[in-house]
């Protein structure tokens, strides 16, 4: 399998954690944070207890003593278990926070059903022995600022019958008319409808689609629910290490996009800092067996392109270590909270440390050097 076809497969990364179109108030005083690391548990019958089962037997425990009692927090592209939307989500819920979702309208009712029927319950399941609360779900297509943006073929779309109100601004609305001010925004989405293709070969079209899903809608969102923030409130978005260094594989714009993303994530944060008095990061995060990703390229009886790529991580990284989705969401939790209240305008990398090698140290061409 060639290496540059395998990396395909990193446009997942992205995709993975998204649906296509998405802080607390400061409270400087008693409040403290560790982390400890332990096997997770097992009962009786071999089956993981109160952590994600389908990553690993073994995953982080974060320990945090940060209360977000009170704080609400819109989690922006969620429609499953697996991504690392809903391990934000889920790491917020166990400080306290009440959490809300933005989910691309096709997906939506197999999303909500999906949830009657209980299926990621064992993946809700809190540090406490609780269960997380989606306190309310909107249908959310961040591609969309206002309702004069949606063409007729969408409106007329199967797939959004029955449903209004989707576009970032009438979302804001609909959260503002619900909770009035709010202190979290997770933008947790990308699309790049060319991501397959190198960036020689992507059209204006694909190359547009992609910077527009992927980073103009996470400037929608401060544009719009900046008001509706609680002073001290966090904006955070998703990265990816291919905005700085060359992913072949990872095209359409896609590199261009989360190059995008991060720039806007600076201005944004000087900006909708003086204006509204909250803070911007992005966290760049590294590969993660998602459901989507891992649909991407399965043939029977080999590994799936995602496999490799962790593998590749692992291989390379300085901490030869798994990454689980828990890792990003207790980095976004840390983020989110009054102990980052004076850090805005970062890219926090969260890659087992993957981002700053510059060698490949399973590569054949540097054995007996390392």
């Amino acid at each position: 399998m060639k290496f540059s076809t395998i990396l395909s497969a990193v446009g997942a990364l992205t995709l993975s954690t998204s649906t296509i179109a998405f802080a607390p108030s400061i409270a400087v005083g008693k409040s403290s944070f560790s982390a400890t690391t332990r096997a997770i548990e097992k009962s009786s019958n071999g089956k993981l207890t109160g952590r994600t089962a389908h990553n690993s037997s073994t995953q982080l425990k974060m320990a945090a003593n940060i209360d977000l009692k009170g704080k609400v927090a819109f989690i922006a592209g969620v429609a499953d278990s697996t991504g690392y939307g809903w391990a934000i989500a889920k790491a917020l819920a166990n400080a306290g926070a009440t959490i809300i979702i933005g989910t691309w309208p096709p997906v939506l009712k197999i999303f909500q059903m999906g949830l009657r029927k209980g299926s990621f319950d064992e993946d809700s399941i809190l540090d406490d022995g609780s269960k997380m609360e989606i306190e309310k779900i909107y249908p959310l297509d961040a591609v969309f600022d206002n309702p004069e943006d949606v063409p007729d073929e969408i409106k007329e779309n199967k797939r959004y019958a029955g449903l209004d109100g989707y576009t970032i601004e009438e979302v804001a609305k609909q959260v503002e008319a619900d909770y009035g001010k709010i202190d979290i925004v997770v933008h947790s989405l990308a699309n790049g409808p060319e991501v397959t293709k190198p960036l020689l070969e992507t059209s204006r079209k694909g190359y547009l689609a992609a910077s527009s899903a992927s980073a103009y809608s996470f400037v929608s969102l401060v544009q719009n629910f900046g008001p509706i923030m609680n002073a001290g409130g966090s904006f955070m978005s998703l990265t990816y290490i291919a905005s700085e260094k060359v992913i072949p594989g990872y095209g359409g714009g896609m590199s261009s996009a989360k190059a995008q993303l991060e720039s806007d994530t600076r201005t944004l944060a000087y900006e909708a800092g003086r204006k509204y008095d909250v803070r911007v990061n992005t966290i760049s995060a590294g590969p993660l067996k998602s459901r989507a990703a891992s649909a991407i390229g399965k043939e029977p009886g080999q590994r799936t392109f995602i496999e490799y790529i962790i593998d590749y991580s692992k291989e390379n990284a300085p901490l030869a270590q798994d990454l689980y989705s828990d890792d990003v969401g207790n980095a976004s939790l840390f983020l989110c909270s009054p102990l980052a209240r004076s850090i805005t305008g970062s890219t926090l990398y969260v890659d087992n440390g993957l981002n700053t090698m510059g060698l490949a140290l399973d590569s054949k061409s540097v054995e007996g050097i390392v």
